[in-house]
């Protein structure tokens, strides 16, 4: 059976996040399902706002590198994306354009979005759960830098109370969407063999 490896990040570093959560929520239970799992931060990776006319100037954010890297080592990524005002973070937004102007020499453009599997999440306080913001995200992913893109999303409306003191979702819906979008992140990797 094929060795499946998880990253998990969030598009947001804000002291409480949401997206922090339900990010840590997906990593534990992906790894129950046996998966090797590991949970990043941006805060880790911090790069200037993108400017050809800087990286060309000074090359690309060695953060840019290092997270490329952290993608190539995971058959499968997870990203719980906030919603700002209907789009995705610029934090996250930055990030996925440095990292794809990372390729070295015989790499397809956008590599680290190449040869591995993606899934997306959002957690808000609207009622929405952050579903216009995936949207946007998921135009990025699948036609702008062609990466692959699970169909199975989770979204948590009302993330204000939408976890437990344990971590969990307290909305059954939301909870049944969790287990089944990193099951099919599970199989899909499994399936690229």
């Amino acid at each position: 059976m094929k060795d499946v490896r998880i990253l998990v990040l969030s598009g947001s570093i804000r002291a409480g996040s949401y997206n922090t959560q339900l990010a840590g929520l997906v990593a534990k239970h992906a790894a129950l399902a046996d998966a090797r799992v590991t949970q990043i931060s941006l805060a880790d990776y911090p790069m200037p706002i993108f400017d050809q006319d800087l990286e060309k100037e000074k090359g690309l954010p060695e953060a840019a590198r290092k997270l490329k890297a952290q993608f190539q080592r995971h058959n499968g990524v997870f990203i719980a994306s906030p919603e700002y005002n209907t789009a995705v973070t610029p934090l996250l937004k930055n990030t996925l354009d440095w990292v794809s102007r990372q390729s070295e020499q015989g790499e397809a453009p956008a590599s680290a979005f190449k040869d591995r599997v993606f899934a997306l999440g959002a957690a808000s306080p609207g009622a929405l759960g952050g579903m216009r913001g995936l949207m946007g995200l998921r135009t990025i992913m699948e036609i702008g830098l062609g990466a692959l893109v699970i169909p199975d999303m989770i979204t948590v409306p009302a993330a204000g109370s939408a976890f437990d003191e344990h971590g969990e979702l307290t909305n059954e819906r939301a909870s049944k969407m969790l287990q089944t979008m990193v099951r099919r992140l599970i199989d899909e990797i499994r399936l690229r063999d």
